[in-house]
């Protein structure tokens, strides 16, 4: 069944309408654990998400349902419709608007900072925490069913990683986050900056989300970080952040090495095994950026 067939499908019996009054009209670029439509139906439009393959061994569609009725309240994301959380497809409103990524990020620090105070300042706490350590854990054991082992470059990385997370790991610092505030999930619209996907939200770091803002350019995260704190960053500021980036970097090492297993270099045409290793080489200079 092609995803437009699916949509129609799925869509007509969401809303008890005809599959001729749903259309599909354009894919939304910028992800790679899923695809995104937007739909017409009757005119009115909304997004389709189809998770892309075995993305429910990063996501728990449970917590995800348990976190959008979470957030609803701060009124940043598009209202959720429909989400099945055995298949993962959600139907969404589709809100009028330009990513970040499609403009200076430089030019809506300012409010970048605004929203994600809006989230970590909020007193909501999500189901949840993100648990950096215990995602590394996880995500390492998905590449043993594929008899990989880690490279002494990417234990030797983690190692010091893990020594320096006793000083940055902080549970009285926990706070309800994003956790995938990269800027192309940020998008622009004639009632302020609003923030999409929130499969990854859980309890953590408030600085995880400014470090996630860095994800395309690292400066952004960087010029992002005073505007945030509303003073000069300390050294220890920095430190933070650089910890928080070189872990993301390490998550996103094994999680490129899982999408290679599966084939989806192939499918996608992106080389997986050359992005895991660009990954250590960004967790390398972070990890060495600590003072």
């Amino acid at each position: 069944m092609t995803h437009e067939q699916l949509i129609k499908e799925v869509t007509s019996e969401v809303f008890g309408i005809s599959l001729k009054d749903v259309t599909l009209q354009q894919r939304l670029m910028g992800g790679m654990s899923n695809y995104t439509y937007v739909i017409d139906v009757k005119s009115r439009k909304y997004t389709f998400r189809i998770p892309g393959k075995n993305a429910e061994k990063f996501v728990e569609r449970d917590n995800e349902q348990d976190n959008i009725n979470l957030i609803n309240q701060l009124q940043l994301n598009n209202n959720t419709l429909f989400l099945d959380v055995e298949s993962g497809y959600k139907i969404a409103e589709y809100i009028e608007g330009k990513p970040l990524s499609e403009l200076n990020p430089l030019d809506y620090l300012n409010k970048a900072a605004e929203v994600l105070h809006k989230i970590h300042d909020s007193g909501l706490k999500a189901a949840k925490d993100y648990d950096p350590k215990g995602r590394l854990t996880l995500y390492e054991s998905y590449l043993k069913e594929y008899n990989y082992k880690h490279t002494d470059r990417y234990l030797k990385l983690k190692k010091i990683w893990e020594k320096l997370s006793t000083t940055y790991i902080d549970p009285k610092r926990l706070t309800l986050s994003h956790g995938d505030s990269q800027i192309s999930n940020f998008l622009v619209t004639d009632d302020g900056l609003r923030l999409m996907d929130w499969e990854f939200t859980g309890n953590n770091d408030p600085f995880y989300d400014i470090a996630c803002f860095g994800n395309n350019d690292f400066n952004h995260a960087i010029s992002l970080l005073p505007v945030y704190l509303g003073k000069q960053p300390t050294t220890e500021d920095y430190n933070r952040l650089y910890f928080f980036r070189a872990f993301q970097c390490l998550q996103w090492h094994n999680v490129a090495l899982y999408k290679e297993f599966i084939g989806l270099s192939e499918d996608l045409g992106v080389d997986f095994m050359f992005v895991s290793n660009l990954y250590l080489d960004k967790a390398t200079k972070f990890l060495s950026n600590i003072k």
